[in-house]
């Protein structure tokens, strides 16, 4: 990793109790401190500060711009957001401090009442050259937020080149990993490492390890939910399959879109906990709110609907497209309801420090999406608040939520194994695409795997904390599973891990005296049921078929008639769609089979 880190200092403590609104604080956290300390050293005219959803880019930002205006090394300040709400967002921020930027602006000259405007990366790209001649004039502070959004398009990314070059000085700001293509980022400076790949390297890094040490950021605690889904593909076959178990990527897709169909059981079990985790929240954080975000527009109002019926309230829904979305989520800021459901990118846009519990319901796999949507719960305003997200049990996701605090740079040369001919990043560039889509209809996403989802059911699964696992299975409303739904709302994050310890205890203890009708779960704790990964997947097919390979030759019998075989004996669908298990028993079989006629 190029990044140069720089750790808050800690004599400075961090602003607790009780956080400000943006761009209020009187006093600099330690990190923001840090960072305003490192740029008046150097003075540069371009600075990346990479900070963890929730930390206070914002304020960090504003206070920069504060200084630089009244030092008159700036006269005005153009702040360059992902979103409209955003854009509103940083104005407001901004008033607070004395800072007033046009939100509106589109053309023409400023009034002489605004210091500067707010305007989105798209807005940028519709006319670069009516920025580039505002920058021009006067001497110009161009903040940059999130500034991976420059890269979402080739002609985003020549824009804000064209239109900001000329600017004074340059602020970059993120707050969550870089893109997995290799888009270049603009303003954004590269390293070669010793590998010969160049990464992105950030002038302050504040990681959500440090945040969450500093108490900046809350603990997030991740409750998994597994469960059997069946779907008919479009060739006409029933499939069936546990989630978390070994599959193709095709029949994870299919397993996880049947899991989230609001037709099913498995999203209002998986609602209902969330929503009785809220309520345990909510009874150390009053105004404590739940966020589900969804894939599409219809998933969103069908959820609403559940919702409504599991809590007897609605549910506010914020759809991208429209044009009141803004203000409902100023509302719902502003207001102690329970829930809100958002589509996609919304999630990015959605600043609501009340945001307690969340439900990942949406089907994008990146660390990107998935950072910037846990990004929503973390940020504190008291000391000992936790976050709670819901997710199904799916490797990926399993896998971002253990690696919360692993700091990720933006990497511009694709690193190719010998004799690799397939693009490991193809997939994971595909999603990226679909993930920073502003599109909220049906994107074509059904078309690909085209399935009917027949049925689900729910079932929990585990706990994740601070990279470790906890929990064994257990049926939705179950004691065991009550257990970990009742977590008590405000705890420190050494309490949240022997307290996650001592429930886990219990169940173990509990389980042996577990009635017959739950004899199906797994008796194993979640740290010794790991999820099997697709790569170990492969391994096992590609283990399977040398086997076959070496008996067709002992045996003289074609391929196709010894895994047909293997299937009458063993029982399971075809390889491509057999789980871990049933791979491992036609391996053992064919092994068998062999060693016969020796």
């Amino acid at each position: 990793m190029t990044t140069t880190a720089h750790s808050s200092s800690h004599h400075l403590s961090p602003a607790f109790p009780g956080r400000a609104p943006w761009g209020t604080a009187n006093k600099l956290r330690a990190w923001q401190q840090g960072a305003m300390e490192t740029y008046l050293q150097e003075q540069p005219r371009d600075f990346l500060a990479v900070a963890t959803p929730g930390a206070g880019k914002t304020t960090f930002a504003l206070t920069l711009a504060s200084w630089l205006l009244h030092h008159h090394v700036v006269q005005q300040v153009t702040v360059v957001a992902p979103t409209e709400h955003l854009k509103k967002q940083w104005a407001e921020a901004a008033a607070r401090i004395g800072i007033k930027l046009d939100p509106e602006y589109s053309a023409g000259p400023l009034s002489r009442d605004y210091d500067g405007i707010a305007i989105t990366y798209a807005g940028v790209g519709v006319r670069p050259m009516l920025h580039r001649n505002r920058v021009e004039q006067r001497k110009t502070l161009v903040i940059l937020d999130e500034i991976h959004h420059a890269g979402d398009s080739k002609s985003w990314g020549e824009a804000c080149l064209e239109a900001f070059e000329p600017a004074t000085r340059r602020l970059a700001l993120t707050g969550t990993p870089f893109r997995s293509d290799t888009n270049p980022i603009p303003f954004v400076a590269y390293e070669e490492g010793n590998d010969g790949i160049r990464r992105s390297s950030a002038d302050y890094t504040y990681g959500y390890g440090s945040a969450l040490g500093d108490g900046v950021v809350r603990p997030v605690i991740f409750l998994s939910y597994s469960g059997n889904m069946r779907w008919r593909t479009k060739a006409g076959d029933e499939i069936a399959a546990r989630l978390g178990e070994p599959m193709t990527k095709d029949a994870i897709s299919q397993a996880w879109r049947t899991a989230l169909d609001p037709r099913g059981d498995w999203m209002p079990n998986v609602l209902r906990a969330a929503d009785q985790r809220l309520s345990e929240v909510r009874k150390s954080i009053p105004d404590a709110g739940g966020l589900v975000i969804a894939s599409d527009q219809d998933s969103a109002r069908s959820y609403a609907k559940l919702l409504r019926e599991i809590t007897g309230t609605k549910a506010t829904v914020v759809l991208s497209d429209d044009t009141g979305a803004s203000g409902r989520i100023d509302e719902f800021s502003a207001n102690d309801d329970r829930w809100m459901v958002a589509v996609r990118m919304v999630s990015e846009g959605v600043d609501v420090p009340r945001l307690a519990v969340g439900v990942y319901a949406t089907t994008i796999s990146t660390p990107l999406f998935f950072a910037q949507a846990v990004g929503r719960f973390v940020r504190s305003r008291r000391r000992g608040e936790t976050a709670s997200v819901f997710l199904p049990t799916i490797p990926d996701l399993l896998g971002f939520a253990g690696e919360m605090e692993v700091e990720r740079d933006h990497v511009l040369d694709k690193p190719k194994k010998d004799g690799e001919e397939e693009d490991p990043y193809a997939e994971s560039e595909k999603e990226m695409e679909e993930a920073n889509r502003e599109e909220d209809e049906d994107t074509g996403e059904q078309d690909m795997l085209p399935f009917e989802a027949l049925e689900s059911d729910a079932v929990f699964d585990r706990v994740l904390y601070d990279g470790a696992e906890f929990g064994m299975q257990a049926h939705p409303g179950s004691e065991e599973e009550q257990d970990y739904l009742g977590i008590p709302g405000l705890l420190e994050p050494d309490q949240v891990q022997l307290l996650l310890q001592k429930r886990q205890a219990r169940q173990i203890a509990h389980s042996r005296k577990k009635p017959d009708d739950e004899a199906d779960l797994l008796e194993l704790p979640a740290e010794r049921r790991p999820v099997v990964t697709h790569k170990e997947l492969l391994e096992l097919r590609k283990q399977l078929n040398g086997l076959v390979g070496a008996y067709a030759h002992q045996s003289g019998k074609p391929h196709g008639v010894i895994h047909t075989e293997l299937r009458r004996v063993c029982g399971g669908p075809p390889s491509a769609e057999a789980t871990a298990g049933q791979l491992r028993q036609r391996v053992d079989k064919v092994r068998e089979w062999a060693t016969r006629m020796r």
